[in-house]
């Protein structure tokens, strides 16, 4: 029997990966191998807390650990991604490295993602700002440019937290 990689399937068109049946397949298989979440947490690395949220499908293991996640669960990369063990006949079409090299760039063009948010956020911050200045002369005109101002110092702090968070990689 074949069966394609089926971690990965269309939607909206993008490529997106089922969080949540991955996530209990983790949680499957380490309560088979009779671990806790602190015990697997500790051999990994992480906190416990980064286990239940990979259990629960809020977020996936980073591409960086998952290899030695996958060694703890006496898995394959695919059969993570795919939450389930792979039949034993079964053909993949992508190897462990072809998975892990796309999750790596996947996770890169997210945080890009996020990068480029904090800064249009930041730039329209500049030009809401910039707005701001052109009103005034009533005090109708000067509560819209206050407002403005405000507006525009709230956009460019959620900017600089946005960037920030992006390039510490959380």
């Amino acid at each position: 029997m074949i069966k394609e990689v089926s971690l990965y399937h269309q939607m909206n068109g993008g490529i997106h990966m089922n969080q949540l049946v991955t996530g209990k397949f983790i949680a499957l298989k380490r309560k088979q191998k009779n671990l806790t979440q602190e015990q697997l947490a500790e051999k990994l690395g992480v906190s416990n807390k980064t286990i239940s949220k990979w259990e629960t499908g809020k977020c996936m293991p980073d591409y960086s650990i998952i290899k030695s996640l996958c060694e703890e669960l006496e898995v394959t990369v695919a059969e993570l991604m795919d939450g389930e063990m792979s039949e034993e006949k079964s053909v993949r079409t992508y190897d462990d490295e072809q998975i892990l090299d796309l999750l790596r760039r996947t996770q890169g063009l997210e945080k890009q993602k996020n990068l480029l948010y904090g800064i249009i956020l930041i730039v329209m911050g500049i030009a809401v700002q910039a707005l701001s200045y052109a009103f005034g002369g009533s005090n109708f005109k000067d509560f819209i440019s206050g407002l403005l101002l405000g507006l525009s110092i709230a956009e460019m702090l959620v900017g600089v937290y946005v960037v920030g968070k992006s390039l510490t990689g959380r």
